[in-house]
């Protein structure tokens, strides 16, 4: 009884080659930054550096190439998570708490806010900008980054409202709290994990997001990393690869370190539980 079937066996055999499988794919990748980055004279192919040196970190870690565009990145993306955040959390609460015929709807139509492709509304936003002289600003291009991921944010947020049990406010609503002091005592309290999954979610989107600051910022100084990063691509096809590599292993550390931080500093579901048992 204790033994597996022949089918059992094969079919995990199979799916244990697939996986593996499809961890080479990320691995040849991730193996050639690590390489190429110590390597001085580093190729598109995977090998062992002749030798191994810093001097791909050092010509990359100053204050132009890297600093600069990586504390753009963070303003750019910091500011475009805090905004997505508190307005996915004032447009999710009513959608979670009120059972209105426009909900699905509205829902369905944020959904398909998600599917529209940003190269296709950047002609009528640039336009937009120009109008409105936001062009180059740093301050517009957040509000832009922010109202393209605040449909699927607020569908994020949405769900992780619904498992906050309404009666915690119906309660603080008896005691004569406000609906708005219970949004913001009870309920992204008790939502904290859910709240920094949707922010690390937006974070991550604005880090790693090219076109958008390619099209508005105009100012190299203003630039984020995701930008910044043509400056490895010299002229006639000449591409500095170690430079690159050690680049984009510096430009991955801040969302790592946001992961680990966010992660360790949020406990799962205690506080729901606790909320609840409470």
């Amino acid at each position: 009884m204790g033994m597996t079937s022949p089918s059992r066996r094969s079919l995990k055999t199979v799916s244990n080659t697939v996986l593996v499988l499809i961890a080479v794919c990320f691995a040849l990748p991730l193996a050639w930054l690590v390489l190429a980055s110590f390597d001085p004279s580093a190729t598109l192919s995977i090998k062992a550096p002749s030798s191994v040196t810093l001097d791909n970190f050092a010509k990359v870690l100053t204050p132009e190439i890297s600093f600069i565009p990586l504390l753009n990145s963070l303003l750019l993306s910091g500011g475009c998570a805090i905004v997505t955040v508190v307005v996915a959390i004032l447009a999710a609460y009513p959608l979670s708490r009120y059972r209105l015929r426009i909900n699905k709807p509205f829902l369905y139509g944020i959904l398909f806010g998600t599917c529209l492709p940003i190269t296709a509304m950047m002609v009528p936003v640039y336009s937009l900008f120009a109008t409105l002289n936001l062009i180059d600003s740093v301050g517009g291009t957040i509000f832009f980054l922010a109202a393209s991921s605040l449909p699927m944010a607020i569908w994020m947020a949405k769900n992780f409202m619904d498992s906050v049990p309404i009666s915690l406010e119906e309660a603080a609503w008896t005691d004569g709290a406000t609906m708005l002091s219970t949004l913001t005592r009870i309920v992204v309290p008790l939502m904290r994990p859910g709240i920094a999954v949707v922010a690390i979610f937006v974070f991550i989107q604005a880090w790693g997001n090219f076109f958008v600051p390619f099209v508005l910022l105009l100012s190299p100084e203003k630039q984020p990393a995701a930008v910044s990063i043509f400056n490895f691509f010299g002229e006639h096809g000449s591409v500095a690869y170690g430079q690159l590599a050690a680049f984009s292993l510096v430009y991955s550390v801040p969302v790592i370190a946001l992961y680990v931080l966010v992660s360790r500093g949020l406990g799962g579901g205690n506080a729901l539980a606790g909320g609840i048992k409470g």
